[in-house]
Order: C-alpha cells, then sequence, then structure tokens
C-alpha cells in the first residue's frame, strides 16, 4: 500500500494523515527505539535536488513524539563533492538547536563496515556506514526526481548513500541499475516517506525541468512508493520517463525479482 496526500497549507498534518494511514508512526517506532532517518544529501543543489529542510525538521518532531531512545540522520553525499560542507550549506546542523535534536552525522567520517550481497551477480560485497547496524529502526526520506543516470531515483537508489563513496565508483561503471536492485537486499527500511511536493521530470538527480504535485507518499514498500512517484513524473508534460512502463525499468525489475516489495 502507499498513502497519497495531497499537501495543503499544513506540511505536519499531510506527513501525519500520510502515515496514518498506514497505521500511524507508533506502529513503526516503538519506545526507546534508536531511529535513522536516511534524507538525500548527494549534493548541495536545492530541494527537490536535496531534501528541503523544514520536511526533515517535521519528520524528527513527528518521530520523537514516539518517544524513542534517540534520532540519528546522516548521509554521504556524491564522491566529487565533503559532505560536512553540502549539510552546512543546507543548514542541516541547524536542526541540532531544536528541543529535541537529532544527532547528525557524516558518514564519510565515521566507520564503515563490510557486508557481502546474497548471491550478487553485479555487486558481491558492498562498504556500509555502521549506523545501519546501530539503528532499530530505518526511515527512508527520498525525493522525487528523474536521474540521467538511472532514469529515476526515488527510494531504492537513495541507498547508494550508505556506502563507503570510494566504492560508488564501481556502482557506475556499469549495470547501475542492477546493483541498486542488488544493494536493496541488504537494506531493511521500516518505513519510506517521500517527499513529493516538487519533483524532477527530466535530467536530475540536481537539476532538470521542476514539476509540483504537492504530494506526500508513505509505504512499508520500496518498489510500491517508487512505481507510484513514476506514476507521478509520468503524469507531467515533458517527462524523460513518458510511455516507460514503471516495472519494466531495471531497478524496479530486478528488486521485484529479488522479492523486494
Amino acid at each position: 500500500m502507499v498513502s497519497r496526500v495531497l499537501v495543503e497549507k499544513n506540511l505536519k498534518k499531510a506527513v501525519l494523515k500520510a502515515v496514518n494511514e498506514l497505521g500511524g508512526f507508533k506502529k513503526f517506532i516503538k519506545k526507546g527505539d534508536v531511529v535513522l532517518l536516511k534524507p538525500n544529501f548527494n549534493t548541495a543543489d536545492p530541494f527537490p535536488g536535496s531534501t528541503d529542510f523544514e520536511f526533515l525538521k517535521t519528520i524528527v518532531e513527528l518521530v520523537y513524539e514516539c518517544e524513542p531512545k534517540m534520532v540519528i540522520l546522516g548521509d554521504s553525499s556524491t564522491m566529487s563533492l565533503n559532505t560536512r560542507k553540502v549539510m552546512e550549506k543546507l543548514k542541516i546542523f541547524d536542526l541540532e538547536k531544536m528541543k529535541q535534536p537529532p544527532r547528525v552525522y557524516v558518514f564519510d567520517e565515521r566507520s564503515w563496515v563490510k557486508k557481502e550481497i546474497p548471491n550478487g551477480k553485479y555487486l558481491k560485497k558492498v562498504w556500509l556506514t555502521h549506523y545501519l547496524d546501530k539503528a532499530d529502526k530505518l526511515i527512508l526520506l527520498p525525493c522525487l526526481k528523474t536521474h540521467f543516470l538511472s532514469q529515476f531515483t526515488g527510494s531504492l537508489k537513495l541507498s547508494m548513500g550508505f556506502i563507503k563513496p570510494f566504492h560508488r565508483v564501481h556502482f557506475h561503471m556499469k549495470h547501475l541499475q542492477e546493483k541498486i536492485a542488488e544493494l536493496n537486499k541488504i537494506i531493511h527500511p521500516d518505513l519510506i516517506i517521500m517527499d513529493a511536493r516538487r519533483c524532477f521530470i527530466n535530467k536530475g538527480p540536481d537539476k532538470g525541468k521542476v514539476a509540483n504535485p504537492d504530494l506526500i507518499l508513505a509505504s512499508k514498500h520500496r518498489v510500491a512508493i517508487d512505481v507510484e512517484g513514476i506514476k507521478i513524473i509520468q503524469s507531467f508534460k515533458g517527462s524523460s520517463l513518458k510511455d516507460i512502463n514503471p516495472l519494466e525499468i531495471p531497478q524496479i525489475k530486478k528488486s521485484k525479482e529479488f522479492g523486494i516489495s
């Protein structure tokens, strides 16, 4: 199931309504949990090129209402950029001034853990941030946009930010979309909330033609929410995904074959 809520004036109400349609935040987060939030800080380009500050602040506030032990968030930018500088430009460390602040981490400055990909064809092993092992719950917070290399970037591709930057060179050499699907075999989110108020309908992931769906999407399922996002992009004139069957996009097709819903 994918919930789809129109944002009118109040972002917080829209996010809450979208998650409530799935059973509410407390269905996914228990008192005392360590909750990891994964936004999109691949670059410091404005939303939808990167995660919107107010959207992220809203999620932090709503998660804290579930009385977790700790809310942490972090990312690793594209290897040509310095993640800390990207976060500083986006003022992400200002979140630490909140009444109930999250802990903000630059994955590049922390430890990495080697993981094997079960039955990996194109991706045999990968080095991931150790925070994935420290968190009780994982919430993915993708933007909605096209991507000039992988056609589309949503919740599935968001997991590339967990990877040690140097190893992303191998990722992009060939079979990028298949590797995205294989990576997601070992990523296990509890909830996905997609900020689809604005989106790129061509080019991407840092710039492109912008459309304004004014939507918040929520789901437990990566493939389902990404397919819904692709359909939204396709609804706009000038979309680079026009006339493409979402289920035939390689990262979607392979993920389904692997049993990722």
